[in-house]
């Protein structure tokens, strides 16, 4: 039934905000939009879609408490993320965690309320130069 990941949606009050702040977190410009609602990237290996979705869209209070779920987003170096998205104006949302062996966690929360999860991902590693 799960193909595949396809597209993580984060919400924000300040869309264009939010659009910058990605745009130096991911060192690349939204490549789609819909004027004043939604703004969208290409991440990763796979071209994996990131939509920033106007926040007055969303199906909750934004203002309440984090909502959704975590998508992890493989990262090469845990340690320099994390310092990154601290250094970014990111908030721990959950410690850098070890869920097993090649397999490591952290979350934050972005300036705009929304969960980011960060892993390194041994098994995406391994499926990623299996395809090449």
């Amino acid at each position: 039934m799960l193909r595949g990941f396809a597209t993580v949606t984060y919400f924000a009050e300040d869309l264009d905000a939010a659009e910058a702040w990605y745009a130096e977190l991911l060192g690349i410009e939204a490549y789609f939009q819909v004027p004043g609602g939604y703004k969208e990237f290409r991440v990763g290996d796979y071209g994996h879609e990131l939509g920033l979705v106007q926040g007055s869209w969303a199906p909750h209070d934004l203002r309440a408490a984090p909502g959704g779920a975590i998508a992890y987003w493989h990262v090469d170096d845990l340690d320099a993320a994390v310092e990154r998205l601290t250094a970014m104006g990111a908030k721990e949302y959950e410690p850098k965690t070890v869920r097993g062996d090649g397999f490591v966690t952290a979350s934050f929360l972005d300036p705009f309320g929304n969960v980011l999860g960060v892993m390194f991902n041994q098994h995406y590693l391994d499926v990623l130069g299996a395809r090449r």
